[in-house]
């Protein structure tokens, strides 16, 4: 969330001498995007930031696409994705192109080693469990409903206080308020539907200055890179400036409603280049006499559709389960099933709660996706549908 912040010390003027106790410099770092034009925090370190003892190549990162087959409606069922492993080793990547990749992570355990996504922001929604953030920044407590949101080249570590379930979405570009809630001063705005005081920033900054071997992994270029550094990475004294990670907890989101129904659009929450996140949140609905509450069919001209589905009843969708990941691609029309419309009339309210990612380039399949597709979900539009019980499996 791109507003001032500051914590630990800073000298007055930035680029100047700033002396330990010991009358020796910290050694200040520009962390910024798109060059020195973007937003951009100062961090200021014990060690040079440059200072690696070793570095080795862990493997290749890219996710393996399959061929994408004729064009359906999709679903994936991810409530019995393997659990294990911390939270970077057990993500799996299931959906994604050259503007934003989609997938789940079950971890079981904390993170031994730091990591870094020098290639994309990050952003964890916390369906389930609580745990600790640690940054150069600082420390970020979450817990289920929240969206933790990481920029480039922050390191980071997490720590899990129970075994945890997230939504995880990688992107090429910055994840930012939409503008349409910004002033031209970058504040939220009265009508925006939710402001900075939903944000949570860094307020503890850890800062450990000892020697000692410490294991950073790096994505970049589709591959994992290993550096072996002979301090902490967590060795800055303070630092100001406007890249920093943040969490935003989905149930601050602010839900609007209209006399009849309102388009996706009106639950935007974040941006990204070519994408949206939004989040749909326990709501009232349409006020109008003759309204229908259930969504309106329609079609998807230019842009792919994702629901992650976390909890409540989802009005308009049969052949869909807690978890379950849905993909309504474009050239496809796509809407309520058979009944949900008739069904949603004379309900005043929804207490369904998803993450949606609109992204405006066809996404890809991943190979690992596959194995967890729904087949049955396109013929779920077809009237003699039955939905699979429990238990049983199909395709």
């Amino acid at each position: 969330m791109p507003f001032y912040h500051q914590l630990g010390k800073v000298p007055q003027k930035r680029h100047t001498q700033f002396r330990k106790p010991d009358g020796g410099l910290y050694r200040e770092e520009v962390m910024g995007l798109e060059g020195f034009d973007g937003i951009q925090s100062i961090l200021y370190h014990h060690n040079m930031p440059p200072r690696i003892s070793a570095a080795d190549e862990l493997g290749p990162a890219r996710p393996e696409y399959a061929a994408y087959g004729p064009l359906r409606h999709r679903a994936f069922a991810t409530a019995d994705v393997q659990s294990g492993g911390d939270p970077v080793a057990a993500r799996r990547t299931l959906l994604g192109n050259s503007d934003v990749t989609l997938g789940v992570s079950r971890p079981s355990e904390s993170m031994d080693y730091f990591y870094r996504n020098a290639q994309a922001y990050e952003v964890w929604f916390a369906h389930e469990g609580s745990g600790l953030v640690r940054t150069q920044f600082g420390k970020l407590p979450f817990h289920d409903g929240d969206y933790i949101v990481i920029p480039f080249g922050t390191t980071w570590t997490m720590e899990l206080e129970e075994e945890a379930r997230f939504f995880v979405i990688e992107s090429a570009s910055q994840i930012e308020p939409p503008k349409r809630y910004r002033n031209k001063h970058g504040q939220l705005t009265e009508f925006a539907p939710y402001t900075e005081r939903d944000i949570r920033v860094p307020q503890e900054l850890e800062t450990i200055a000892g020697r000692g071997e410490h294991e950073v992994r790096i994505k970049v270029r589709d591959v994992i890179t290993r550096h072996s550094l002979d301090y902490h990475p967590f060795d800055v004294v303070g630092w100001d400036g406007y890249v920093y990670p943040w969490i935003f907890n989905i149930h601050d989101y602010e839900p609007r409603t209209g006399m009849v129904h309102l388009p996706p659009p009106i639950h935007q929450t974040f941006q990204g280049w070519n994408f949206v996140i939004c989040s749909f949140v326990p709501r009232m609905f349409d006020y109008h006499p003759q309204a229908i509450p259930a969504p309106y069919s329609h079609s998807n001209v230019n842009s792919d559709e994702v629901i992650y589905y976390c909890d409540g009843n989802f009005m308009s969708r049969k052949g869909i389960d807690r978890y379950d990941i849905s993909l309504h691609p474009s050239g496809l029309p796509h809407g309520p099933q058979p009944g949900a419309t008739e069904a949603s009339i004379g309900q005043d309210r929804t207490d369904e709660l998803a993450v949606m990612v609109d992204t405006f380039r066809p996404l890809d399949v991943t190979v690992g996706a596959q194995e967890l597709e729904k087949p049955e979900y396109q013929a779920s539009w077809l009237e003699d549908f039955e939905e699979p019980k429990e238990g049983t499996t199909t395709g």
